[in-house]
């Protein structure tokens, strides 16, 4: 997912997108740090504005690609750098400057005409970061969450009762993937096969699936504020076999 940030100089862009990125794991593109590297060689004028935009999206659609969150911060003042930068999955005004220290930047400045959310200087930071990530159906990497942590070879009913089980301890759950592909003839499928098929399960749609290492041990000292516990789902779920499953997928 791309999410472009843009407004006036001043207007919290770059303070709103860092906190956003943050809590969501993303990636933050902020634009004065790419003029001073991949765009040292451009300049403030409209056709330079326009170039700055168009290499702001092929690199946030470079990272999206690759299953990253990008949170991208910028003026982008006209329609003709919006247009330049692409398509955004969601694009945030922060209309909460009249006046700036920038006065070319304001008097080319055009209010945007599709828009997914606006902040004035009435809403809180906070407030901002919560309204985001419910409105977007986004991950809150700081609240509280339930790790399932398997290899899924492959992702299964019982898997699912799990799951749901899990969602009565937190809200909100992560499936980490162990990246076991390879490693033994019970684990032919990559993590991307493991995620398509998960995907296909309509009661995880939005789910949050998480590529880890091939984890083998977890230890834990004292007062670590998380505890690991054995979900007993009852003999039918238990008796489900991946081996079984397998043969039934043909792999």
């Amino acid at each position: 997912m791309i999410i472009q940030i843009i407004g006036l100089p001043g207007s919290g862009k770059t303070t709103l997108a860092k906190e956003l990125a943050n809590r969501i794991n993303a990636i933050h593109l902020n634009a004065d740090e790419v003029r001073s590297d991949l765009s040292k060689d451009l300049g403030f004028t409209l056709e330079d504005r326009v170039e700055q935009a168009r290499r702001l999206g092929a690199v946030s659609r470079i990272l999206s690609n690759q299953g990253h969150h990008v949170v991208v911060d910028f003026v982008n003042p006209t329609k003709e750098t919006r247009d330049a930068f692409g398509k955004s999955d969601r694009l945030i005004w922060m209309n909460t400057f009249e006046k700036t220290n920038y006065p070319d930047t304001e008097k080319m400045f055009e209010y945007p005409e599709i828009f997914h959310m606006c902040f004035d200087k009435t809403i809180p930071m906070k407030e901002r970061i919560d309204i985001i990530t419910e409105g977007f159906g986004l991950h809150d990497w700081s609240k509280p969450t339930t790790l399932m942590l398997g290899r899924y070879q492959p992702w299964h009913e019982g898997h699912n009762a799990l799951y749901k089980e899990a969602q009565n301890r937190t809200e909100q759950v992560v499936v980490g993937v162990r990246n076991t592909h390879g490693t033994t003839e019970k684990d032919p499928l990559t993590f991307d096969e493991v995620k398509e098929h998960i995907s296909k399960d309509s009661y995880m749609d939005n789910a949050m699936i998480i590529k880890m290492p091939n984890i083998t041990n977890i230890v834990y000292g004292r007062d670590v504020g998380y505890k690991i516990e054995q979900v007993d789902l009852g003999a039918y779920i238990h008796a489900i076999s991946a081996t079984e499953k397998r043969k039934e997928m043909g792999i």
